[in-house]
């Protein structure tokens, strides 16, 4: 049995900046939008203002977890840190349900005991200039989170960019109740806003859930990785047992090798040499495992399932 693969923690740059970046914004949104509710009275920019609360805590949540997943392999984590990410998108979307809750409590007192709305002109502006900050700082974490593979940043953007359409929502909801005079409108489209939100935490959950169940790589990538053994496979070359899984930002790509047993010992290594390379240009943040085998010995073949078959006759 051989592995190779990179260390992700020591050969790339940190992401924590990108952590520092989305606290920056949310703050920044927490007290735009906290202005726009406070001269408006709007419950539908309420739930706004309280959704950024969430984008904060979701981002001091990664930056604590960016830090522990980035922390090398040691004697009690010997595949690394990297799963650490995902309690933080689980925790990020568990904070959006508790959202969704209290903007649903604040819409419905609303909707029960209506309220005018006050100065909406500039309260809208002022949840204009958030929203044009949410946007910007999702685009530069999710542009990140496909280059380098953060289920961190991937969750951040994804949570950003639901804040932004939550904005124009309501920014829209609220316009329409000064230009009819609906004040209905304007706990309808906050609780419009709670059940979107919800959605928005419960993909994130279950995200998560699959990433700490060892979930494996997209099928198009187990596809490519497929082709690349088969492009062996004219040397005299087999395969079976082929296992991916993703954790955070890295992969873990397990294969067992079948050579001719006429082979010597270095020729097959030399062999799972090529194919471990070949590998990790489908996956190049991956961790390659090969276990070579004789591929005329029938034993080999006792192993292709996760628990190895009871040798027969006994």
């Amino acid at each position: 049995m051989r592995q190779s693969g990179s260390d992700v923690s020591t050969t790339t740059p940190s992401l924590k900046r990108y952590a520092w970046l989305s606290i920056g914004a949310a703050i920044a949104t927490i007290a735009l939008k906290g202005v726009a509710w406070w001269l408006t009275k709007s419950v539908g920019l309420l739930s706004d203002a309280l959704e950024s609360f969430v984008n904060l805590a979701g981002a001091l949540m990664a930056l604590w977890m960016m830090w522990l997943s980035e922390q090398p392999e040691d004697s009690e984590h010997a595949w690394g840190h990297g799963k650490a990410e995902y309690f933080s998108s689980a925790f990020e979307g568990f904070l959006i349900l508790v959202a969704a809750i209290s903007i649903g409590v604040s819409a419905i007192e609303r909707l029960m005991h209506p309220r005018a709305l006050q100065a909406v002109a500039v309260g809208l502006g002022v949840s204009v200039v958030a929203s044009i900050i949410n946007f910007a700082t999702a685009r530069v974490l999710s542009s990140v989170a496909r280059k380098r593979h953060s289920v961190i940043l991937e969750a951040d953007a994804h949570h950003l960019m639901t804040d932004v359409w939550t904005s124009v929502g309501v920014i829209i909801g609220v316009g329409l109740v000064v230009l009819t005079d609906w004040l209905w409108l304007d706990p309808v489209v906050a609780l419009l806003v709670a059940a979107n939100i919800v959605w928005t935490g419960w993909k994130l959950m279950t995200r998560s859930a699959s990433g700490l169940m060892d979930a494996a790589l997209p099928p198009e990538t187990v596809k490519a990785l497929d082709a690349v053994l088969d492009s062996f496979k004219p040397q005299g070359i087999d395969f079976h047992a082929l296992r991916t899984r993703q954790a955070g930002n890295r992969a873990f790509v397990t294969v067992h090798v079948l050579v001719p047993g006429k082979w010597s010992v270095q020729e097959g290594h030399d062999w799972c040499e090529r194919i471990e390379e070949a590998l990790r240009q489908v996956v190049p943040n991956g961790h390659v495992t090969t276990h070579l085998e004789p591929v005329e010995d029938p034993v080999s073949l006792q192993d292709q399932g996760l628990d190895r078959e009871a040798p027969h006759g006994r």
